[in-house]
């Protein structure tokens, strides 16, 4: 499957029950930001456990085209010869961030207060998100971005040439606005300030303070209030990356709903600022044992033992805890559909501007497979139907977004009918062995 390809119909169909061992892959979050930090870095940082999806390859594409030396070594083991901080070269061509609003994001950030031009490009799906919450906060160094209407790419970003310290208070949480701002910070004089309300992913300042960079977190009545002094000279490390709790949830949440499974998923991230999803499925009646707790790389990991769940109970999940679960909604949609009851999803309009607007896509899908929606700009809610009560049976379209597909291909799963999506070429933009892993564990997934 190609991201950038031909659409690939999909379909799922109901499957007997899942057994086995779920590896799932590196983290994406910690993936792209090793190659970009290793890339700010002087000398070689050396990672092991990379996600080699298409999403997290563009971000290593572009760290070589500004300059950085970036080596594969083996399945998921790389290298990067950094540049050191302020050290990118201007590219000589366009920079294909593919589907990844984190890859583009993270980079804009990184090169914008240094003296260089750099034309940013991606899919039909990223050249449709919009680069403004980012570029906004950007300009404030004295950074200049020019795009298509509504600050969409494609967009071409001039560094600042005498960038100045910044104070920036986030107006919603998001990480990777966040991440873009430090970032940018690490080559300004002085100390940037970014504060957030609410707490989202931690794993930029994790990974700064690792890569030796000085930066302080305190919580205060304005919210988490991040300091970062900037013109460090990065120290390079070696990176473990942990699994993905976000492509993890796909395997997980399969075992919930199917009949009789029984999986191990090892090794998965619980960041505390990631693991909503696993506390919210816990409050819903999962039967998910988390064991052999300990620290890969400097991020918290645990072994996670799921069996099939029929007693889930709707419930109403915490709007504050929608930070560390924006990623997961759409599959959460899906266990929602399975249980007893109404589970209300508050504070999810950043679904809205995601690969796609992840609220609509899961309702009308949903909705197509016999499920009662209800929405609103920031609310979802779904009427569960019960451990194997979905009738399926439909179509549904994905929208070039990968968690939308293996969305609606973890319900065919468990539905009385088979489900079809309209294209899962996305897919590979971030678990490129999805539908062997599943496969693999007992699921009834081909080609369309």
């Amino acid at each position: 499957m190609s991201g950038h390809g031909d659409a690939q119909v999909m379909i799922s169909a109901k499957s007997g029950p899942l057994k086995g061992v779920a590896s799932v892959p590196g983290d994406k979050s910690i993936s792209h930001r090793s190659l970009i930090f290793g890339a700010m870095a002087v000398g070689e940082t050396k990672i092991s456990g990379l996600l080699e999806g298409e999403d997290v390859i563009d971000t290593a594409k572009a760290m070589r085209a500004f300059g950085a030396t970036v080596t594969r070594h083996g399945e998921g083991i790389w290298s990067v010869n950094g540049v050191g901080v302020g050290g990118f070269q201007e590219p000589a061509d366009v920079i294909d961030c593919g589907n990844s609003g984190t890859g583009v994001r993270l980079i804009m950030g990184t090169m914008a207060t240094t003296p260089i031009s750099a034309t940013f490009t991606g899919d039909a799906s990223l050249r449709k998100r919009p680069m403004g919450r980012v570029t906004d906060p950007l300009s404030l160094f004295g950074t200049e971005a020019y795009g298509r209407k509504g600050g969409r790419l494609p967009m071409t970003v001039v560094g600042a040439a005498d960038p100045v310290p910044v104070r920036y208070t986030l107006p919603v949480a998001s990480a990777q606005v966040k991440s873009a701002v430090l970032l940018a910070g690490l080559n300004a004089p002085g100390e940037t300030v970014v504060i957030e309300r609410e707490p989202t992913r931690d794993h930029s300042e994790r990974m700064l303070l690792g890569f030796g960079a000085d930066l302080s977190v305190e919580k205060t009545a304005e919210g988490h209030v991040i300091t970062l002094k900037g013109r460090p000279e990065l120290r390079p490390q070696s990176v473990a990356v942990p699994r993905d709790p976000s492509s993890a949830a796909f395997p997980v949440c399969a075992a919930l709903i199917t009949e009789g499974s029984d999986i191990r998923v090892p090794g998965v991230s619980q960041n505390l600022t990631r693991n909503g999803l696993y506390l919210t499925l816990v409050e819903m009646g999962a039967l998910i044992d988390f064991e052999n707790p300990r620290e890969e790389g400097g991020e918290p990991v645990a072994d996670l033992r799921v069996r099939f769940s029929p007693d889930l109970k709707g419930i109403e999940v915490p709007e504050e805890r929608a930070p560390s679960m924006i990623d997961e909604y759409p599959i959460l949609s899906v266990v929602a559909s399975f249980a007893e009851g109404v589970t209300t999803m508050r504070g999810v309009k950043e679904l809205r501007v995601k690969e796609s607007d992840r609220i609509d896509a899961m309702a009308r899908g949903l909705e197509a497979c016999g499920v009662k929606i209800e929405e609103e700009e920031d609310v979802l809610i779904v009427h569960g139907m019960g451990a194997g009560g979905m009738p399926g049976g439909a179509t549904c379209k994905t929208h070039l977004d990968h968690r939308i597909a293996m969305s609606f291909l973890v319900a065919g799963m468990a539905a009385k009918r088979e489900i079809t999506v309209d294209d899962g070429s996305p897919i590979v933009t971030s678990f490129p062995v999805f539908e062997a892993l599943m496969n693999g564990l007992g699921a009834a997934i081909r080609r369309g």
